[in-house]
């Protein structure tokens, strides 16, 4: 039986999609006011501040995206927190103040720190006590693009977020005329356990893009009836949903950049023939974005804070807690709007790049929404093209309980062996295998293949500096991305948080980590302290990240070297996964 919606739930589509033009925490508190030096002349920007000595204050504060206020989770009374700009070679001071009635943390995403500053209760430190302060303090070893978010319960879904900006110690490699953070989010009027629950009820409750009958009969006239009726019947019979692209989606989520709704156009200004850094910076909780400024080329210059050789592109799709830094240089005298819209086409985040205040440029229609194609189900054995279209699938599908049986071998052949835990078999929580995975990099994924724009790819990163690690790997450790989609679990190897052992790194060892995707869902996968280096499909190093996107039916390898002691965190970074059991600790000893 269907769950009825929420009296939150009330607001029009297009309320919940654009927001409201008054804003949010930064609007009310009457904060919106330019940075004299960084980022000039521009309004909306977060508060910025500089040095090696902060004080952050968390407390609860007013906010009203939608219409209807709400309390949400702050950074010294703003959403997003405030900037914190650091050097690199210089030791920084954190004085974090709990002003709630409940703990609290700060985790530092991306940033290499000793275990004990790492901010993730139950792993490095206990969290932060009401009324309690507490001290971090480490040195800044690396520069780029960061951000930092709160790893207590729910408080990063209800906007305990910021950006980070780390001068490199000697010139910058990419020098521009203006800097900008752009920091997307996905906010919500619904209290997050909330929507936690409803999706354990009922996993596609948010999802509005089910099958239609208009949809089925176009399917009859270009597939003929007997495969339409296929297809639907082994959608069916897996319980699975070909649209489901986003757990959480624009009927209850209204997009955010830097802090503001579509409707509050946050602008960023320039002088015609300035070269304008952007640093784009996914803080969303469930959203990927898809981000492109039509009418302007866009070079991608780091990826996750890390320096590569920069690519021209048109859109590139920016995954939870990933960043991309991009350059853009507008010659013409006239706005241009940064649209960033989600995966699952039901909403978008907006701004404007304009040489003078109040300018706007046309929104662009978000793009029509694809479903999940076979590539995305059957991995390696679709590309190979030797098992043949719905049979394939649904066989794989009622696979899932007999582990001593393989697949055709009329399937790719290049296609890499696995190796299925044991714990995936006859386990509730797992509803699908992928045996044959496909390796390739160079796809953007579900909504952007071949869509007429040039798509950044993994395939097009290249980390300059090469790795930062030359030995081959001493050993291997292969996990699966496992879930049910129906009950709304997820888990490393069918096996959740609570119910598993650590894994075990060796001090100094240089490891290979092989990711196997078996579900349908993108998964954001965040190991704390130390880098995880992307390998290419024949093992060299490809580009070094913090957060690896690993696609539906997928397999990803990326080496890690074992050098920083102590316990850490490792998991999926979409939020409710995380909290659902896609979550390991990590021990290096």
């Amino acid at each position: 039986m269907k769950i009825l919606p929420p009296p939150a739930m009330d607001l029009s589509r297009r309320r919940f999609v654009q927001g409201v033009a008054f804003g949010g925490t930064i609007a009310a508190l009457g904060l919106l006011r330019p940075s004299k030096v960084w980022a000039l002349n521009t309004t909306g920007q977060p508060a910025i501040l500089s040095g090696t000595d902060f004080a952050l204050d968390i407390a609860e504060t007013p906010v009203n995206y939608t219409g209807r206020p709400r309390l949400a989770t702050t950074v010294n009374g703003s959403v997003p927190g405030p900037t914190l700009r650091w050097k690199e070679g210089t030791n920084v001071t954190m004085r974090v103040t709990n002003r709630l009635r409940v703990p609290t943390s700060i985790h530092w995403h991306g940033i290499i720190v000793p275990f004990q500053e790492d901010g993730v209760p139950g792993i490095s430190f206990p969290g932060i006590a009401p009324g309690e302060t507490f001290t971090y303090r480490f040195p800044v070893r690396q520069s780029g693009t960061y951000w930092y978010h709160s790893h207590s319960g729910f408080q990063e879904q209800t906007g305990l977020y910021g950006s980070l900006v780390i001068e490199p110690a000697g010139p910058e490699r990419y020098p521009s005329d203006r800097d900008y953070v752009v920091m997307l989010n996905d906010w919500t009027d619904q209290n997050p356990e909330h929507i936690f629950a409803t999706l354990k009820r009922q996993s596609d409750y948010y999802n509005f893009a089910q099958p239609t009958a208009p949809e089925f009969f176009r399917d009859v006239r270009e597939q003929g009836l007997r495969q339409a009726l296929a297809e639907r019947k082994m959608w069916n019979q897996m319980r699975m949903n070909s649209t489901d692209l986003s757990d959480v989606s624009g009927y209850t989520y209204t997009y955010l950049m830097n802090g503001t709704a579509p409707a509050s156009n946050w602008t960023g200004l320039f002088k015609p023939g300035e070269k304008v850094r952007l640093r784009f910076i996914n803080g969303s909780s469930m959203t990927i974005f898809d981000v492109r400024i039509p009418g302007l080329k866009m070079t991608v210059i780091s990826a996750d804070g890390q320096d590569v050789a920069p690519v021209p592109v048109d859109e590139f799709r920016i995954s939870v807690a990933e960043t991309y830094d991009v350059l853009v240089e507008p010659q013409e005298d006239r706005a241009f709007t940064i649209f960033a819209q989600s995966i699952d086409r039901t909403g978008y985040a907006r701004g404007t790049l304009a040489p003078r205040s109040g300018m706007e440029a046309a929104v662009p229609a978000m793009d029509p929404r694809m479903p999940v194609s076979m590539v995305d189900m059957m991995g390696a054995m679709a590309q190979g093209g030797g098992h043949g279209g719905m049979s394939g699938m649904a066989g794989m599908a009622g696979m899932k309980d007999m582990p001593d049986m393989a697949m055709s071998s009329t399937a790719t052949p290049a296609a890499p062996v696995v190796h299925h835990a044991r714990t995936e078999y006859r386990n509730p929580g797992v509803d699908m295998h992928v045996d044959m995975p496909r390796t390739n990099l160079d796809d953007p994924g579900t909504g952007l293949r071949d869509n007429g724009r040039r798509v950044l790819t993994y395939a097009d990163l290249h980390t300059l500096g090469g790795s930062i690690d030359p030995r081959e790997p001493s050993r291997e450790i292969e996990l699966h991305l496992t879930g049910n989609m129906e009950r709304y679990m997820w888990s490393f190897d069918g096996v959740k948080f609570s119910d598993a052992k650590p894994i075990h790194f060796r001090s100094g060892e240089r490891l290979r980590l092989v990711l196997v995707n078996d579900t349908m869902m993108n998964h954001p996968i965040h190991l704390h302290g130390m880098w995880s280096e992307l390998e290419s499909p024949d093992g060299q190093f490809q580009v070094r990240k913090h957060t690896i996107n690993v696609q539906p039916a997928q397999r990803i390898a990326y080496g890690v070297s074992a050098d920083n002691l102590s316990r850490w965190a490792y998991h999926c970074h979409m939020l409710y996964h995380m909290e659902a059991g896609m979550f390991r600790e990590v021990v290096v000893s």
